[in-house]
């Protein structure tokens, strides 16, 4: 494959050469391990997604169109397409705002490294437990390291990194040599195909179903990358160097804003799948410092809503453009929103976002004692603190009690105990899945090096045995069918 003249493509090919000869061994014992808890975590958040009205939706649109029955939808008895399955997974996994984040390179990054990846493993390849790991940690690695070189600003611009970004993530799982066995050459391709399907627009996240649509999306993009690619098919080789037309100038309207350096710093060095956080609240990455702080408030000063005059969170100017919104019924992005429910319900999680919630009067005035305001020395601190926020709360007695938070809970900061994870993921599935049912696939993804092959864990995936759905799994299901359209949280 004839690659265009005076490509100065060395990050490119730093970057396919990684991917292409990562093997289990050059991965460190603490990156091993973190990447299984990752894996788990996304997958639960994808099971719980299968019963969402939005991923309902698109399941039964592409089951019109797509009679090939070889790939699982996970949570489900149906099969697509492998690039059909990669574009629902990828959407249930981000169905409930609910999956990991890598915070610097504004990444979810399960939801779009391993769609493709369990395509490649269940129709394309066979891959033991060891080579699914592998090629998991290689999508880690990627897609984070673009979000980097593009900075923060990529987002601000009114780019989701998600969609845009996490394209190589994909691209990265589905293409290594333990995968579909891409060569280097290979893989500078499917990068170079995989970057210029790149979309995705952060309007959708005012409310539109299509939001949730763009991780898949990104999974979907990068499959087809690594697919083409292994029969020959050619991509652009200088896709983030290229001067006119590349990636990173024409994403970031510049020939500057971005640091191709970050694209390959340390890779093989430094991971940064050890830099992927998770979450325990379902709202928006942005809003979780600020909960933090007001629950450690609370805790040690409670309140009741009555002696409540205001709240004032004092944030970076992501975080400001990101979530600082004044709430209305349209999508629950808002902080103000988010911080009413955990003061009226004690907590962020699924069952606190009822359709009813949208519109409930309680919540709306309580968000209206709610600001958001910048502070430019938070944002001059840069983007690994994008998410620092000082929290001060006033009561009416003329009492301020402030806390400062620069990073949440499950934070590669303060990452969670695996018992953490296990029980957030049980909570996400027990309407779906037995608890036999949910052991065996938590011990096959935390024992994943010793499987023979990756299928086993695919099949625990799509074999949802829980026919009763539970008190809870109904309760669940009821509370997602009438205007869906209007509970969505976003990156």
């Amino acid at each position: 494959m004839a690659e265009h003249v005076g490509a100065d493509n060395a990050h490119t090919r730093k970057i396919a050469q990684f991917v292409s000869t990562l093997s289990y061994e050059r991965i460190p014992q603490e990156v091993r391990e973190r990447i299984k808890l990752l894996m788990l975590d996304s997958l639960g958040c994808a099971i719980h997604g299968a019963q969402l009205e939005w991923c309902r939706i698109l399941r039964g649109a592409l089951e019109k169109v797509d009679a090939t029955r070889t790939t699982s939808v996970w949570g489900t008895s149906l099969r697509l397409s492998s690039p059909h399955a990669a574009l629902v997974n990828g959407t249930q996994v981000q169905g409930f705002e609910l999956d990991d984040v890598h915070r610097r390179g504004v990444l979810h990054v399960g939801a779009v490294t391993l769609p493709a990846l369990a395509a490649v493993a269940e129709r394309h390849c066979a891959l033991d437990g060891r080579e699914f790991l592998t090629a998991a940690v290689a999508g880690y690695e990627i897609g984070p390291r673009v979000g980097l070189c593009m900075g923060q600003e990529h987002i601000g611009q009114g780019w989701h990194s998600g969609a845009t970004v996490g394209v190589y993530s994909a691209a990265a799982a589905a293409a290594p040599a333990r995968g579909l066995r891409l060569s280097p050459q290979h893989t500078v391709h499917a990068l170079g195909i995989s970057g210029t399907q790149a979309a995705g627009l952060m309007a959708a996240q005012y409310g539109a179903m299509v939001k949730r649509m763009h991780a898949g999306r990104a999974a979907q993009s990068g499959l087809y990358g690594a697919l083409l690619a292994s029969d020959g098919f050619t991509g652009i080789t200088d896709v983030f160097e290229a001067p006119y037309g590349g990636f990173c100038t024409t994403f970031s309207r510049s020939q500057d804003r971005f640091t191709l350096a970050e694209l390959s710093a340390g890779l093989g060095e430094r991971f940064e799948t050890l830099n992927v956080s998770l979450k325990f609240y379902s709202c928006v990455g942005s809003n979780h410092t600020t909960l933090d702080a007001i629950r450690d408030i609370r805790r040690r000063r409670p309140f009741a809503l009555d002696e409540l005059d205001a709240i004032v969170v004092h944030a970076s100017q992501v975080t400001v453009d990101h979530v600082g919104w004044p709430y209305r019924p349209q999508g629950l992005t808002s902080a103000q929103l988010c911080v009413a429910t955990l003061l009226i319900e004690g907590d962020v999680f699924v069952d606190q976002f009822k359709p009813q919630a949208v519109e409930d009067r309680a919540r709306i005035e309580l968000s209206r004692k709610v600001s958001i305001v910048h502070d430019p020395a938070i944002t001059a601190l840069g983007s690994a603190f994008r998410h620092k926020v000082r929290v001060e709360v006033r009561l009416r007695d003329g009492t301020i009690e402030s806390e400062t938070r620069e990073a949440p809970r499950g934070s590669e900061q303060s990452f969670a105990a695996a018992d953490d994870i296990v029980a957030k993921f049980c909570k996400l599935t027990c309407a779906a899945m037995t608890k036999e049912h949910q052991a065996a696939l938590v011990d096959a993804v935390l024992n994943l090096e010793k499987l023979a092959d990756g299928k086993e864990l695919i099949r625990l995936l799509r074999a949802i045995t829980r026919t009763d759905g539970g008190s809870d799994g109904a309760r669940t299901r009821d509370l997602r069918r009438d205007r869906p359209h209007q509970i969505q949280r976003n990156q």
